[in-house]
């Protein structure tokens, strides 16, 4: 049994969601955390975990709206956290790779959502795109508050900085793109990683450029064991034990 921890099943994305949701249960896949990015995309997921029972949502403003985000925004946001099915606040975090001129407000936005989660202890998922030493430095701030690292691809070093800090790494297609280096940490990471497609994004090798989906789960899944050599099963229970360990509701 595997679990896409992170995925957006929003209607602008996907014609039939519910069709989506049954080719990745046959295909092994029967847990979906969707995780929301902004206002409209938050009342999706509050809408989708309450139709779908094996859907699990996250609501958060991502930093890439960080300039049309409103206090009304965040003010639902905290309203809604302790919604049944609602098992934490994301994506979160910091993104500077198109623009850094608005770098104070977006980390005025990450702590005050980071202040929620220690508030109301719930988990984060935290989005870092060129900007790993102020997302570390700012989740130094919160010891309390504890995560993910959504679709990490960064140095063996930076890991070691988030797992000490107690976050999970979220491992995607990423580690199966030919140019990427990420495979080569797994041997040194395997035991504190969840898995997870950010559909429709980051499709895994070889269907790279189509539209990704949470049944590849099992396509990163199998590439993680095949270059490990482990079993699906063991790769299961470990993912879901570290899924257990981030997230009370499954406990």
């Amino acid at each position: 049994m595997f679990t896409d921890t992170h995925c957006h099943l929003y209607k602008e994305y996907y014609e039939d969601i519910s069709l989506v949701i049954n080719d990745a249960t046959e295909e092994g896949v029967t847990r979906f955390f969707v995780a929301g990015c902004d206002h409209k995309s938050n009342l999706e997921v509050l809408k989708l975990v309450q139709s779908a029972p094996n859907v699990y949502g996250c609501l958060g403003i991502h930093p890439e709206v960080v300039d049309s985000y409103t206090l009304n925004d965040l003010a639902f946001l905290e309203k809604n956290l302790n919604e049944e099915k609602i098992i934490a606040i994301g994506e979160i975090g910091l993104d500077y790779h198109y623009s850094k001129d608005n770098k104070e407000a977006q980390q005025e936005l990450f702590i005050k959502q980071l202040e929620l989660a220690q508030k109301y202890h719930k988990p984060v998922v935290i989005h870092s795109r060129d900007a790993t030493e102020d997302t570390i430095a700012i989740l130094k701030k919160y010891p309390m508050v504890k995560g993910v690292i959504h679709s990490f691809s960064g140095s063996l070093e930076t890991a070691k900085i988030y797992l000490k800090m107690g976050y999970k790494l979220g491992i995607n297609g990423v580690v199966t793109f030919k140019n990427s280096h990420l495979k080569e940490l797994l041997p040194e990471i395997i035991h504190d990683i969840i898995l997870e497609t950010d559909s429709p994004y980051l499709t895994p090798h070889p269907f790279r450029g189509e539209k990704n989906s949470p049944k590849n789960i099992i396509i990163i899944a199998r590439f993680i064991c095949d270059y490990l050599n482990i079993s699906l099963e063991e790769l299961s229970k470990i993912t879901n034990e570290n899924i257990r360990a981030l997230f009370d509701i499954f406990n």
